[in-house]
């Protein structure tokens, strides 16, 4: 039953997902229907740039819960993105860098909290279960990434991947659209600061230690918790807690700096267990540490909020109200340094026990700044790793849209 859309949508940019209207301030939620395997969303909240959505009625919604009571599996459909540029300028006063390269949009992960959701509405998709089983490829990254990095105007600035993604989620295991980029820019010596929550990283220890010999790389691990069961619900498909200890491990004797960030941390869920993520990070080779709290911006707190009562409905309204605590009585506030530190009694003392602990650890708060002084525009021509044709990412066919993607499995489905 497809979504109402606009008339000039282009066509494939709708979720197909059955909806249950339930009222939320005046405001219609699109509801998947029943339990969803292996995802952190189970819903689909309404776009907000689509004033016309889809109603359904209870009854449907209790006969498709009942032809699947074990959960259904949505498969990841993958898309390509023909984007022209790959380096993208972040114009944000808290945030510590200036340039970002994002080999993909969407994360199959599926953390249930991830503040880069929002950025799917803009494709007339949701930011729910859309989010994290539709992803979009850029197959061309490598290819634009060269041509933006030896143009004269380019000065070896450093540069985050991934700002909205994380570079290392399950499809780069086959696209290998990232390791195509981290070529390019080690042989032209490009500083980069990766984030992830994948072991997938590992990988591309060869390419790492290469830019290592010149400080233009660094790793940070997102580790939320040490509780697999918790990190099963809340990042469903990233790696384990123990895999990304394992990772900090690898990277940092094999002479990559790495360090930790735990974000986000979550009042009353995961800030108590601050001092033990820290000491296991710093035991496993992590140099520096960071944290960011909890962001929901926009229709994010109904999908957190969601995810709360369904998975631990005892502690939901306690959860939310410490929540609200660290933003002024308000589920997200968007202020600048607020947004990432948020406010009052319960935040400084997340601060406090955050600081305090590191600084015991050994761990730096900030970690030693990437250095530019060995960029090489135009490269070794090849000499060090080959050209970026001998690792290219994996071809696609045309493009096939989403309302027409066939796949039935929960394997990624490679679609133009």
């Amino acid at each position: 039953m497809p979504r109402h859309t606009q008339p000039d949508t282009p066509p494939g940019q709708g979720s197909q997902e059955p909806a249950d209207p339930r009222p939320s301030d005046g405001v219609l939620d699109a509801l998947t229907v029943g339990k969803i395997r292996g995802r952190g969303a189970a819903i689909n909240p309404p776009n907000r740039f689509e004033p016309i959505r889809l109603e359904v009625l209870g009854e449907h919604l209790d006969r498709r819960a009942a032809e699947a009571p074990g959960g259904t599996q949505v498969p990841t459909r993958v898309f390509e993105d023909d984007s022209r540029t790959i380096i993208n300028k972040v114009d944000s006063e808290d945030i510590p860098f200036a340039w970002t390269v994002n080999p993909y949009r969407g994360c199959e992960h599926g953390c249930v909290y991830c503040y880069a959701r929002p950025g799917h509405e803009y494709f007339g998709l949701s930011l729910g279960v859309d989010f994290e089983t539709k992803i979009f490829a850029k197959p061309k990254a490598a290819e634009r990434l060269r041509q933006e990095l030896d143009h004269p105007r380019w000065r070896g600035e450093p540069v985050v991947m991934s700002g909205v993604t994380d570079p290392y989620q399950p499809v780069e295991r086959d696209l290998k659209i990232t390791r195509s980029c981290l070529r390019v820019m080690a042989d032209r010596r490009q500083p980069v600061a990766i984030v992830t929550k994948s072991g997938l990283v590992t990988r591309d220890i060869d390419l790492l230690r290469e830019l290592a010999r010149f400080d233009a790389v660094r790793v940070a691990v997102s580790l939320t918790t040490l509780d697999n069961d918790l990190a099963s619900k809340m990042e469903p498909r990233a790696g384990s807690p123990r895999e990304r200890l394992e990772t900090i491990r690898r990277l940092s004797e094999s002479g990559i700096p790495v360090g930790v960030m735990t974000a986000p941390i979550i009042p009353g869920l995961n800030d108590h267990e601050i001092p033990a993520l820290l000491e296991a990070a710093r035991h496993a080779g992590a140099r520096h540490a960071a944290y960011v709290m909890l962001r929901l911006p926009f229709q994010i707190k109904d999908l957190f909020l969601e995810w709360l009562g369904r998975h631990m409905p005892a502690r939901a309204a306690k959860i939310e109200s410490l929540v609200r605590d660290t933003r002024g009585g308000e589920l997200y506030d968007a202020r600048p340094f607020v947004r990432m530190k948020g406010q009052g009694p319960y935040a400084e003392q997340i601060q406090a026990t955050f600081e305090v602990f590191a600084r015991n650890l050994g761990l730096a708060r900030r970690p030693k700044p990437l250095s530019s002084a060995s960029f090489m525009p135009g490269g070794s021509g090849g000499s060090l790793f080959g050209s970026v044709a001998s690792e290219a990412p994996s071809p696609t066919p045309p493009v096939t849209p989403p309302d027409q993607a066939a796949g039935h499995d929960d394997q990624p489905t490679l679609l133009g």
